[in-house]
Parts: structure tokens; sequence; C-alpha cells
């Protein structure tokens, strides 16, 4: 694996809702609104819109979204 950039939790949420707001899937109110590492893997949190804690139709998109952040920022970024 490639030297990955440390990077404090703030500028990581910047730009992972930066990448959110222009991605084709975004849904207003959509946002990362924590993250932490575990075994080199970023987890982003958020709101997942559910409704009295039962999923909504926007529920997997929300998930999906944390899910394609993971995926593509542990490749390039750890925290610091």
């Amino acid at each position: 694996m490639s030297q990955r950039k440390a990077i404090s939790q703030f500028e990581l949420l910047l730009i992972a809702n930066q990448i959110i707001q222009d991605h084709d899937n975004y849904i207003d109110g959509m946002r990362a609104t924590s993250v932490e590492e575990k075994d080199d893997v970023l987890v982003f949190k958020g709101e997942y819109f559910l409704d009295d804690g039962l999923p909504t139709t926007n529920t997997p998109a929300a998930f999906n979204m944390f899910k394609y952040l993971a995926h593509h920022l542990s490749k390039e970024f750890t925290l610091n």
C-alpha cells in the first residue's frame, strides 16, 4: 500500500462532505458528522434518515455513501 497522508478528523470531514455534495447520489441533508479509523479503514457516520429508529427509503443511499467514502478515502488518508 502506498504511503497515506495523516490528516485531522476536521480536515477529513471537510473533504468527505465536499465529495458527498458533489456526488450524483447526494440527498439534501446527507453529511458525514464523524469519522474514526478501525484497522486502517476510515469509518464515516452521519445522518441515516431514520424514522423513529427505522430505515427509510433514503437510508440505503446514506449507508452506501459512507461505504463509498471509506473505500476511497482509506487508501489516501489516515487519522493523526
